[in-house]
């Protein structure tokens, strides 16, 4: 099954990833550490996830209010989602997230298709 997803707002992406079944975060915790919500599950190595699918979105009245969502499927096959706000209003502090998210494998899936 192909997903297609009109060039939209972030919150209306996240919508739609919800209504295909998408609707499962994967967030840095207090002790630095990447869990899917509400499940327990941790990653600890970045090689446990791999991203496949990016979308970046930057305010359109303050270009510095960026995001990206980065859709994500770990071993056992769980698709989920990641959001990082980036530039001046990083959503965590400290090299961690960062470091930890540019070390996870990209492998693109076009299942996940944005269209104009």
């Amino acid at each position: 099954m192909i997903y297609e997803f009109p060039m939209t707002t972030l919150s209306e992406l996240m919508s739609q990833l919800a209504e295909n079944g998408i609707d499962t975060e994967v967030r840095m915790n207090e002790n630095k550490v990447f869990e899917l919500q509400d499940s327990g599950k941790t990653y600890t190595n970045p090689t446990d996830l791999v991203i496949i699918r990016a979308y970046r979105f930057e305010g359109e009245s303050n270009p510095s209010d960026s995001a990206a969502l980065y859709v994500l499927k770990d071993k056992d096959g769980q698709i989920s989602y990641l959001i990082e706000a980036y530039g001046a209003d990083s959503n965590y502090e400290g090299p961690e997230f960062d470091d930890f998210l540019k070390a996870m494998p990209f492998e693109e899936n076009s299942q996940f298709k944005l269209s104009k």
